[in-house]
């Protein structure tokens, strides 16, 4: 983590290249070294924060006038900054009688609030929960006492989580996790309070700063996937080729357990989607004994989606991890515990993310979960299946090797692709391709559930979903379409984006025949498309030309009725386009 004084420092910084992401910052109390924080802990993350401030307490007139400056510009976002020690001085002034419903009627306030900003903007809305304190009226009993104040900012803070839970655009910060670290002494500026109303320390609002940016940065796509460790004295004590692995520190026992807990943590991840490879120097079949049978081993190699050890180049085992996931290289984070180690991965790919383990292994998963490394603002079901499916795509790969000729190749695949329209199975997985998705995105909006569910009852739009599955295995949902009636028998491209795991199996072919089928269903004569560049897109600059759209400077037309349908080895599953209600 920063300080302050270096965030001041990088909000002076030309941000010349980097993506913009428009950000409205609304507080009941005052923002300005916030706001200072945010800019500088945006441009360690390569964004340029066009950011808008309201003045000193103005949530509620701001949010209510239709014409106020909030609404005035395209926002990507709205920060809302509720203080504790503002609704505290609210709560004093409530009678005694009404207290045990407090945190109720201001959870209510709020979601008026974000209904309102929902009803008038289409930006994303990120929230503090608050900072616990006891105002120490009860003592001990405040935790028995429902009208105690530290009972009700639990409850807040609680109903603020389920708030979130049913509200797609809204996202919490978790503010009160930074003062549990830090503690309430570092944390809260009482003396500066008494002054100027500012309610954090400076080094409270650089670390408050930076986790914000960490969820506007998942918000742009930036969202961390995969997990790369090594192994001796990382995922374990000991050195396995000297030690044996019957003599490793790992289990319930001494220094055993750190190593244990790191284990776990990384299968939480795993579990969560987050793709987890091995990179040892060491003999392949030694690296693995661990994992086969070491009884206390948390993590087993079918928790592995790719293992490479042997006496390599770390940096060019990274490299060949990279190309067998084919994920971007600042999609990944390399733990090693050897500091020579770290240096050479960061000299030679400066994209992947090496935090700097502390010298003790019993300090590793602390310093780690305080990192926040792998922010996110969607989870769905599917990631789950993501080991299982890198490990089948090495299936493939071998298989490739055998044929000397693509189209027999992937013939032998056996390829089929269901098409569906959008429906509650569905919608957070294609919210999430769209998040994930950098280098086969060919305009780059990114996509939440509550997109979707806007469109639902929009008859303009044509939302089409792509599953695909061959032989060995199910790919799960790897392509969107969505269309936009544009009047006069032509239709517009919004979005088109695709997992890169499917690249070179025709999914591209297959994709453009079911939009033309559609074309011709809904009576389009034209459809036209987009392709807007990025740091990461340019795999796609050429897509639409490729595949027969006359144009030039990123705009397009196909003419559906000189179109040819294009090969493809792929066959569409029956009923197509499933609608399941939403």
């Amino acid at each position: 983590m920063e300080t302050f004084l270096e965030l001041k420092r990088n909000s002076k910084k030309p941000t010349d290249g980097f993506d913009r992401f428009n950000l409205a910052v609304l507080g009941d109390s005052a923002t300005q070294f916030l706001k200072i924080g945010l800019i500088g802990s945006a441009w360690n993350a390569r964004i340029q924060l066009d950011l808008w401030e309201a003045d000193f307490d103005q949530i509620l007139n701001q949010v209510f006038d239709m014409n106020s400056d909030l609404y005035e510009s395209n926002r990507d976002g709205v920060l809302l900054y509720y203080s504790s020690e503002k609704l505290w001085h609210k709560f004093n002034k409530t009678n005694a009688d009404e207290r045990e419903g407090f945190a109720s009627k201001y959870i209510a306030e709020i979601e008026e609030v974000i209904q309102t900003i929902g009803s008038r903007s289409e930006a994303k809305i990120i929230i503090y929960n608050l900072a616990e304190f006891d105002d120490a009226v009860f003592g001990n009993l405040t935790n028995r006492v429902t009208g105690s104040f530290l009972f009700q900012i639990r409850k807040f803070n609680y109903e603020l989580m389920l708030l979130s839970q049913r509200t797609a655009s809204l996202f919490v910060v978790d503010l009160n996790a930074v003062q549990s670290r830090m503690g309430r002494e570092h944390f809260h500026a009482a003396n500066i309070q008494i002054n100027s109303d500012v309610m954090m320390s400076l080094e409270a609002t650089a670390q408050v700063a930076q986790q914000t940016l960490k969820l506007i940065a998942s918000m742009k796509g930036r969202s961390k996937k995969c997990l790369i460790l090594d192994l001796d004295n990382t995922l374990w004590g000991g050195i396995v080729g000297d030690d044996g692995y019957e003599h490793l520190q790992i289990g319930s026992l001494g220094i055993g357990k750190a190593f244990s807990n790191l284990q776990w943590w990384a299968k939480r991840l795993q579990e969560r989607g987050i793709i987890l490879a091995v990179c040892s120097k060491n003999f392949e079949e030694v690296a693995k004994e661990p994992f086969e049978k070491h009884p206390d081993m948390v993590l087993k190699l079918s928790d592995i989606a790719v293992f490479v050890a042997n006496w390599e180049n770390k940096a060019d085992n990274i490299r060949h991890i990279q190309q067998i996931l084919n994920i971007g290289f600042d999609s990944m984070v390399f733990l090693d515990d050897n500091p020579f180690e770290r240096n050479i991965v960061r000299t030679s790919l400066p994209e992947v993310l090496v935090p700097e383990l502390p010298e003790d292994p019993a300090l590793y998963l602390e310093y780690l979960q305080a990192q926040n490394i792998f922010d996110t603002i969607i989870y769905s079901s599917f990631d789950k299946q993501r080991t299982e499916q890198y490990q089948t795509e090495a299936k493939r790969a071998t298989l490739l090797a055998s044929f000397t000729n693509e189209s027999e190749y992937l013939q032998s695949l056996n390829m089929t692709c269901e098409v569906e329209a959008p429906n509650r199975f569905n919608i957070p997985r294609i919210a999430q391709l769209s998040q994930r998705s950098n280098q086969f995105n060919l305009r780059t909006v990114r996509l939440t559930e509550a997109d979707l569910l806007r469109w639902e009852n929009d008859k303009s739009y044509e939302v089409m979903s792509f599953s695909l599955a061959d032989r060995y295995g199910d790919y799960g949902l790897v392509c969107v379409v969505i269309l936009k009636d544009q009047g006069n028998r032509q239709t517009f491209i919004e979005n088109w984006f695709m997992s890169c795991r499917v690249l070179k199996r025709g999914m591209e072919n297959f994709t453009l025949n079911t939009i033309v089928e559609k074309a011709i269903e809904r009576g389009w004569d034209r459809i036209h498309g987009e392709y807007i560049p990025t740091t990461k897109n340019a795999m796609v600059s050429s897509h639409f030309s490729e595949l027969g759209f006359l144009g030039y400077n990123g705009l397009w037309t196909l003419e559906v009725s000189d179109y040819e349908r294009k090969e493809t080895f792929i066959s569409k599953l029956k009923n197509p386009m499933i609608v399941q209600p939403l």
